[in-house]
C-alpha cells in the first residue's frame, strides 16, 4: 500500500465510526477484490482473473481479460472499457453466479471482422461498440436468457440487446437503450 492509499484508507476508516452502517459496505466494496470467470466459446479458453484488488485495477489481470475478449478471427487484442468489465462483475454478483463462467459469444471486434459480419447479417451495426471495446455478447450457463437481460437492464450501465434465437444478450457501455 503506497502513501496515498494508506492516507485514503485512514481517512475512510476514521470516518467509518462516525457514519451509518451502510457506509461500511461502500468502504468494503472499495477494497473488495473483483474477479471474473470467462469461457470463450470460439477458442475453448477459460480464464479466472482478478482485475481489481487493494483499491486499484490490476494491469496484469486486465491484460489477460483483454486477451480472452480479443477478436478470435484476426487475433487482434484491444483495450476493453473498464466500465464494461465492472458491469460484468456487478452482473455476476447480482445474479450470484460469480463462480460460473461468462460465456463469450463476441467481445472485441476489429473493423475487418465487423465488416465481414455486416455482410452476412443485417443485425450488425456499422459503428458497433464492439470495435471500441465497449460491448460484449454473452450468456451464462444455468441463467435463463430473459433473466440475464432483465438484470443487465436494471444496472442501467448502457445498452442491452436481447437475442434469444442466437442465445445471447448484448451489453454495452454506450447510451442507455434496450432492444
Amino acid at each position: 500500500m503506497n502513501r496515498r492509499d494508506f492516507l485514503k484508507f485512514g481517512l475512510i476508516t476514521g470516518i467509518y465510526g462516525l457514519v451509518p452502517k451502510s457506509f461500511g459496505s461502500i468502504v468494503n466494496s472499495y477494497f473488495q477484490e473483483r474477479t471474473l470467470y470467462f469461457y470463450n466459446t470460439h477458442t475453448g479458453e477459460f480464464l479466472k482473473e482478478t482485475f481489481y484488488e487493494n483499491g486499484r485495477y490490476n494491469k496484469a489481470g486486465l491484460k489477460k481479460i483483454f486477451y480472452i475478449l480479443r477478436d478470435f478471427r484476426t487475433n487482434e487484442i484491444a483495450e476493453i472499457d473498464i466500465k464494461l468489465i465492472d458491469t460484468l462483475y456487478i452482473l455476476t454478483k447480482t445474479l450470484e453466479v460469480n463462480k460460473r463462467p461468462i460465456n463469450i459469444i463476441s467481445g472485441y471486434r476489429s473493423p475487418k471482422t465487423n465488416n465481414l459480419l455486416r455482410e452476412i447479417s443485417s443485425g450488425v451495426a456499422k459503428n458497433s461498440l464492439h470495435m471500441q471495446g465497449k460491448a460484449i455478447d454473452i450468456n451464462i450457463s444455468g441463467v435463463p436468457l430473459h433473466i440475464l437481460r432483465d438484470v443487465a437492464i436494471s444496472l442501467r450501465a448502457g445498452g442491452v440487446g436481447y437475442y434469444p434465437s442466437s442465445n445471447f444478450v448484448h451489453i454495452d457501455t454506450g447510451r442507455i437503450r434496450y432492444w
